[in-house]
């Protein structure tokens, strides 16, 4: 099979020829159609994450199809296409997991990150942590599903029922969730980096009640803000855009240090919460959404052997939505 492979943290990834891999107990082995590029893995290959798995093949927003099975696996079958995201693997046995938080697990397995991802031409992936994709028949539309619309739908239901939603960071997760706002009747506020008139038309275009730059103050206060930036100084920022008892959700896995601020922006029952992971009921609930409510994403597509410069594009915003490698 041939991969992208990382071997140490800030250098670029090098294309490698290897074995096709042979599922083990419980695993299955999937020919990968599209594998998104996803936030995360700029922030594995840059190593601002925990030390992982090294070598390890980057990429969590797989889409593919099922090629061998390991023993114990009755489904899903060879030949259907699946959806293999972030979440690889829990314990099932910690407290955690136990009280239906595996999101949280004290000993998961990490897909691109702590075991091999989708950078690649075939990968193995745990059963029980693949969602079957029936019903979409373009794997690279699906693929920013696998994570930017993961995290996207866990970030929204942290918002509770706002009416009035900010977002910060317009990229490949928030241009699926604002999709998802509208649908339900939200009024969506995006905010973008400055003069991002590309980002902004974007986000009107579909169905967005406003757009701005993030420094603006939105034209009526927010029921909550959803930050998908990796930047701390937006947290602040949103604070000082709520309504009284509004929340903001700060939906990455990494963010730079968010800066002292006044405790006047945070009374009045304001609350700073973040998402972590996702679980398989998350995505459950996403998959049988995603088609009802018509959710379109917005692609970039690049070789397999290009991710280096999906990665790089991706880092400088050179691209609107999600970028997607096609092996």
């Amino acid at each position: 099979m041939r991969a992208m492979v990382l071997h140490a943290y800030g250098e670029a990834l090098r294309p490698e020829e290897r074995a096709l891999p042979q599922p083990g107990a419980g695993e299955i082995r999937v020919r990968v159609e599209a594998c998104a590029v996803c936030r995360t893995d700029l922030h594995v290959v840059d190593g601002e994450l925990p030390p992982g798995k090294l070598p390890v093949i980057p990429g969590h927003e797989i889409v593919g199809i099922v090629e061998a099975l390991g023993d114990g696996v009755a489904a899903p079958m060879v030949g259907t296409r699946v959806g293999i995201p972030w979440l690889g693997h829990t314990c099932g046995v910690c407290p955690y997991c136990a009280g239906h938080r595996e999101n949280l697990c004290d000993d998961p397995l990490f897909t691109g990150y702590t075991r091999d991802g989708g950078f690649a031409t075939h990968v193995v992936a745990d059963a029980a942590y693949c969602f079957p994709l029936d019903g979409f028949d373009d794997p690279v539309a699906a693929a920013p599903l696998m994570c930017a619309g993961l995290i996207g739908w866990r970030t929204l239901k942290m918002a509770g029922d706002a009416q009035r939603i900010g977002i910060y960071g317009f990229g490949a997760a928030a241009h699926l969730i604002a999709q998802v706002c509208r649908w339900q009747g939200r009024e969506v506020y995006a905010f973008t980096r400055a003069g991002d008139r590309q980002a902004q038309q974007l986000a009107l275009s579909l169905g967005a009640h406003w757009a701005g730059a993030s420094e603006d103050a939105p034209p009526a206060k927010l029921d909550a803000a959803l930050i998908f930036a990796p930047v701390g100084a937006l947290v602040p920022v949103a604070l000082r855009a709520l309504a009284k008892g509004g929340r903001v959700v700060c939906g990455g896995i990494h963010m730079s240090d968010i800066p002292q601020f006044p405790y006047s922006i945070l009374w009045e029952e304001r609350q700073v919460v973040s998402v972590a992971n996702l679980t398989r009921e998350d995505a459950r609930e996403f998959l049988t959404l995603a088609p009802q409510a018509g959710i379109r994403a917005t692609t970039t597509t690049y070789r397999l052997e290009r991710a280096n410069e999906a990665l790089a594009d991706l880092r400088a915003g050179r691209f609107q939505g999600a970028a997607v490698l096609v092996p």
